[in-house]
């Protein structure tokens, strides 16, 4: 079994590119489409790397990340901030709560597949 990587983001179309490049890579990828099923995910089934969206329903990003970096069991799984929120200030808010990395939208593919498997390594 790959590493293994949760996707939490609500655009389908989204998910089946980042879904297609991580698997052709070799990675075990999961998806939910929402903040909060995402968490619920997280917490019965943590991820090796998860990649966030910032703009979700039901719950935002940014909760979602308070809720890992402050949860003990949660907080060593690496995240990867991936919106197209690429303000500074969005950044900053990301880099204070404790976010591993943060690529904005359009990205590269080979860019993310690399920064996932370095986090997948620490």
């Amino acid at each position: 079994m790959g590493t293994r990587v949760l996707i939490a983001e609500d655009e389908p179309h989204i998910v089946e590119s980042l879904s297609f490049v991580l698997d052709r890579d070799g990675f075990d990828v999961t998806a939910e489409l929402d903040g909060e099923s995402a968490f619920a995910r997280l917490r019965v089934d943590p991820p090796d790397v998860m990649i966030l969206d910032l703009m979700l329903p039901r719950l935002n990003g940014f909760e979602v990340l308070k809720r890992i970096k402050s949860d003990p069991a949660l907080r060593a799984i690496p995240v990867v901030v991936l919106t197209a929120k690429g303000q500074a200030h969005d950044r900053r808010l990301a880099e204070d709560l404790g976010v591993d990395a943060f690529m904005t939208k359009p990205f590269s593919n080979q860019e993310l597949v690399e920064c996932v498997r370095r986090l997948a390594r620490k």
